[in-house]
Parts: structure tokens; sequence; C-alpha cells
């Protein structure tokens, strides 16, 4: 009998030295191919406006922050079989994705807009982009908004796993134009030599039920424990204006932080 509660103390004792293990470290999952949110330096180092916040959550959250890349549009699926433990890539809250997921409180906002041929007359409506070929980034809230009010007038939507590529076929003259968040748009293309020519054409779109409600951490259903702890770091970053600084340093004068 007292070797069998030893046996359970020590299992006890493991279990807790597992979570506390596991808590002392938040693994994030990104796509890596989307500046000035997340990409890679020549020498292959993750950087970015999302890579900032995330070690900025991780320092007020006091643990260590880990990372793991995949395509975005595999990031819900990824989150889902434990491959880790949030997602910090850019990502929306819609209430599409909170069906599959949870999030924690919103981060920021940025808005979403169309990229053409300056003096093209192109604008980011259905009458006005009819017939045209219009790429978007694959599983992103772009490419639904796009599908939902463009596609269904004659607008070709064209999918791509990655941004970049999305800009070769643009300015090869495959696609017509790009919708994109903006500050996307404006670092990973417009600011490029090979964004010459080109530039944001007309208002930001918007659809709320599509676009969402800000910029927030991915969770798995049900992780309270994340949630709890990513959702204090969280606030501490923004009010010791973290967010704003950030938001200066890679977005100039779009202001994408909220209270």
């Amino acid at each position: 009998m007292k070797k069998l509660k030893s046996l359970l103390l020590l299992g006890c004792a493991v279990a807790s030295f597992s979570a506390l293990a596991d808590s002392a470290s938040i693994k994030f999952g990104l796509e890596a191919q989307y500046p000035p949110f997340e990409s890679k330096s020549a020498s292959g180092e993750l950087q970015g406006f999302d890579i900032d916040l995330g070690h900025a959550v991780c320092a007020a959250a006091k643990v260590k922050c880990e990372w793991s890349e995949t395509s975005f549009d595999g990031l819900i699926p990824a989150l889902q079989a434990r491959k880790f433990d949030a997602i910090n890539s850019a990502m929306n809250v819609t209430d599409k994705r909170r069906q599959a997921i949870d999030f924690t409180n919103v981060i920021y906002r940025v808005p979403t807009k169309l990229i053409a041929k300056t003096g093209s007359g192109l604008l980011p409506d259905a009458a006005a982009l009819k017939g045209k070929h219009i790429g978007v980034l694959q599983g992103s809230i772009q490419e639904s908004f796009a599908q939902a009010h463009w596609a269904p007038k004659g607008v070709d939507i064209v999918s791509y796993q990655d941004q970049s590529q999305v800009y070769l076929d643009l300015t090869s003259g495959r696609l017509d134009g790009t919708l994109v968040l903006a500050p996307a748009g404006q670092n990973g293309f417009l600011d490029r030599a090979d964004g010459k020519g080109y530039s944001f054409v007309g208002d930001a779109v918007r659809d709320d039920k599509i676009l969402g409600s800000g910029i927030a951490f991915g969770l798995r259903k049900g992780d309270t424990v994340n949630k709890a702890r990513l959702d204090q770091a969280i606030a501490k970053v923004k009010q010791d204006g973290v967010v704003s600084q950030l938001s200066k340093k890679y977005f100039g004068d779009i202001d994408v932080s909220v209270k």
C-alpha cells in the first residue's frame, strides 16, 4: 500500500513538473513569407512586427519564445494537431475562424487594400474588376472577401500559398492586382524596386464579418491556460506602449495599435 502511494505521489510530481516545463515556454506558429509582419533575413533569422511582438509578449509572460513555420492555410490544422501553442501570424479574428479555434484579446488592427498599376483606373469593387485577375494569399481573409464579393460577379480570384509569388505574377502581367493587408503590401512590395509603378487604389475594403475585428493570437479550443497568460501579457505590452512603438517602426504612419 505504501509502495502504491509512493508511486502515485511520484506520478503526480512528474505530471506537475511536466506542466511546469510546458508553461516555461510558448511556441508560436507562423508563415514566414509576409513582410513586414513576418519574414526571414538574409541569414535566415525570423524578423518582423509579429516576431518582435511575440518576443515582447513572451518577456511580459516571463517565458521562452519558440517558433514553428508552416504555410498560412496550414496554421489552424497544425495548431489543432498540437504542433505549437498559438498562432502568431497576422491572423484576423473572424466568425468563421472562431468555429475552429479560440483567440486571445485583439492586439492590433490593419486595413485591407487593393494594389494595382498606378493609373490603371481599377478600384476595389466588382464592377471595376470584372474580367480581371486578382491574386490573394491562400487561406487568408482577403481570399474569403474576394471570393464572397468579387468572384460571383466575374472577377477571377487566384490563390497562392506565398504572397511573394503573387507579386511576381503581378509584375509579370499574369495578375491585374492583389488584395492585401496594407502594411504588408507597402513593405513587401510598394517600397521595393519591383513595386515601382504600382500603388494602393481606392479605399480599404470593409466587411467586419469576413475581415474580422482585429488581429490576435489563435489558440486551441478550450485552452484557457494559454489564453489567460497571453491575455495578461498582451495587456502589459499594450500598456507599456510596445504595440505603438512597433507600429511606428514597421508601418510608419499606419498606426495599428488598439486600446
